[in-house]
């Protein structure tokens, strides 16, 4: 089901408030179940890098890329996130692809920040409207001719990671090593010499620990549900010795073809705020049947989350390897 604040989004339109868009239109974070108003532009580009949202978007006939082009446009419609830095990285890409005198939309819920967005542009644009609709809010304004200054006040670059990793704002555990992995990272087999794959690579981190503790592994598949992520982690990966493919694949629901010696993951749980041990259920059920006969599994997970059965269901043997106060890692094998 769409979300209400997607309905937030468009209500200034619906409602007669503002005009209609004329001209192509840039959709940062877009997400499927949306209505363009009567006389709205139907040249829209969405932009939306999580695979499963992308396929939703897909299959209801949206123009859809996981990142924007290099053209500008008309106005550009933002749907906030609950990650300040994703969202301010996102008003700089609409203030540097909305041509002067555009129209930018940004909607989100209290939960995404929108009230202290509304408080930073509200001192950046002095004709800044909102207005509340469906739980949110809807903000916009008029892109100015010259906005050098408010681009650098939003842009957020890029983060470094014990000086060797990259990540961007909105991705996982974007500013710091996890501590779930940095407990499988080290106790990954360091005499391993077959073909692994790291399922919720996310920046690549897991892999590139395999990669430097078993110089033997013949080559990693990193598969990845964020496409920011995974560009990332081609980045990150660049001098890692075996042969590295990458696959934008939502875990979930897009079978995998390949067949591997050794998975390794930290299983994601959440797709908002809440917690959902199903979407690591069925991302460890899918690394299981992804396994040859022999081969092997290990996952590091939160204590509380109920993955021991699944991995017995799915794995001839199976097991607890290491536990503390917070984590656990488990191992299967097929």
């Amino acid at each position: 089901m769409a979300r209400e604040t997607l309905k937030t989004l468009f209500h200034p339109f619906d409602s007669g408030t503002v005009e209609p868009v004329v001209g192509p239109v840039l959709f940062l974070g877009a997400e499927a179940g949306y209505r363009l108003p009567e006389g709205f532009s139907d040249e829209l580009s969405a932009v939306q890098p999580f695979r499963s949202h992308y396929a939703a978007l897909e299959r209801a006939g949206a123009s859809v890329s996981p990142e924007a082009g290099e053209r500008s446009y008309a106005a550009t419609l933002i749907l906030l996130t609950k990650h300040r830095g994703e969202n301010e990285n996102r008003v700089a890409e609409a203030l540097a692809k909305t041509v002067p005198g555009g129209l930018i939309v940004i909607a989100g819920s209290k939960e995404d920040g929108v009230q202290s967005m509304r408080k930073r542009l509200g001192k950046m644009f002095a004709d800044l409207e909102a207005m509340p609709k469906y739980h949110g809010v809807a903000l916009w304004f008029t892109r100015p001719d010259d906005v050098s200054e408010a681009v650098a006040a939003f842009t957020h670059p890029t983060v470094e990671i014990d000086g060797r990793f990259t990540t961007v704002p909105g991705l996982f555990s974007h500013d710091r090593v996890d501590e779930g992995s940095r407990i499988l990272a080290e106790r990954l087999p360091e005499g391993f010499a077959g073909l692994a794959a790291d399922f919720g690579a996310g920046w690549g981190y897991l892999s590139a620990m395999l990669a430097e503790r078993a110089p033997g592994t013949v080559g990693i598949d990193l598969y990845e549900a964020d496409w920011r992520a995974l560009e990332r982690a081609k980045v990150n990966l660049a001098a890692v010795a075996p042969a590295t493919r990458f696959f934008w694949q939502d875990l979930a629901s897009e079978p995998v073809k390949n067949r591997y010696d050794l998975i390794i993951m930290n299983p994601p749980f959440h797709t908002g705020k809440a917690a959902e041990p199903s979407l690591g259920k069925a991302l460890v059920k899918a690394a299981a049947n992804a396994l040859k006969p022999g081969g092997r599994l290990l996952l590091v997970a939160n204590r509380g989350l109920p993955y021991e059965d699944v991995v017995a269901e799915n794995c001839k043997k199976s097991g607890e390897e290491y536990r503390n106060a917070r984590f656990k890692l488990l191992w299967g094998v097929k």
